[in-house]
């Protein structure tokens, strides 16, 4: 009975960290991987991979368990939200916190390798994790809030393989965000009329009737800045055909949205690992000698 009881405990904990849905550290393991090869000339340290690799899961976990705290009187009221872990009552909130702070412990102790500056910048990185939750109270465009939490990897890893912060890691930067606030409005049209019965801000409801148009620009000027990157790296075909897949993949995306049903935007919004896949294959390939 015991080992019953800690083995439904361990999967409760499980689905409040999302393990059981990887999309999530997935969208943000991408742009860390882009920059990882850029910044390592397509041959980064692999010790340094496995520490962003291992630290994006984990702090992606540490930030869905503050999540799901923060919104825990939320959740029960939002179709997709309703049977959480924190709304079931199968983990506490102070549960949820201690999972939180052991995730972000451990994240920061296999960071310790780093150098000063990409270990100085773990600051800034968990006071985004830890802060996004409460944007959705108040601030109009919460994803793109998200976007410089989700794309923070960019800047560490130029830090961490090359001691310094160039001004490219900041316009790859802003292009995540861009991408961030195309997918996770996606994601937000799921969730719209639940929104707005809750009062959550979210950019669905900002852009309002503009959410399809508003999320195709975003994917535009995401593609655009990462191509003019390619140029600055004097990158070559292929990855230019990866982000010419990209767009294929974002036009399918159109597709999906345009009649704003709530599977097919959720579709979508999973098939965003596809567009940061395209990128990074098309990097790979090209930066491979």
């Amino acid at each position: 009975m015991a080992s019953a009881n800690l083995l439904n405990k361990l999967d409760a904990y499980a689905r409040l960290v999302r393990l059981d849905k990887p999309i999530g550290s997935l969208l943000l393991l991408w742009p860390t991987l882009w920059a990882l090869w850029l910044a390592g000339q397509g041959r980064p340290d692999p010790w340094i991979v496995i520490i962003f690799v291992c630290g994006t899961v984990l702090m992606r976990s540490a930030g869905c368990a503050i999540n799901d705290w923060a919104d825990r009187d939320f959740d029960g009221h939002v179709e997709r939200t309703a049977r959480r872990p924190l709304v079931s009552g199968e983990v506490t909130p102070n549960e949820a916190l201690l999972v939180a702070a052991a995730l972000a412990l451990v994240s920061l102790l296999i960071a310790l390798p780093l150098n000063r500056l990409a270990l100085q910048m773990t600051i800034p990185a968990a006071i985004l994790a830890g802060t996004y939750p409460f944007f959705k109270r108040f601030f109009a465009i919460p994803q793109a809030y998200l976007g410089i939490a989700f794309g923070f990897g960019i800047p560490m890893s130029y830090a961490a393989l090359t001691g310094s912060i160039p001004a490219v890691a900041w316009w790859m930067l802003a292009a995540n965000i861009l991408w961030t606030v195309a997918y996770d409005t996606e994601y937000a049209m799921v969730d719209r009329n639940d929104d707005i019965r809750i009062g959550i801000k979210t950019s669905a409801l900002t852009f309002g009737r503009h959410d399809v148009l508003a999320v195709m620009l975003c994917y535009a000027l995401a593609l655009s800045i990462l191509a003019v990157i390619g140029r600055y790296y004097h990158l070559g075909l292929p990855y230019f055909a990866g982000l010419l897949v990209a767009v294929g993949i974002a036009f399918y995306h159109y597709i999906l949205i345009r009649t704003r049903e709530r599977a097919r935007c959720f579709k979508a919004f999973l098939h965003n690992n596809w567009l940061g896949f395209a990128i990074f294959t098309g990097l790979v390939i090209d930066l491979w000698h």
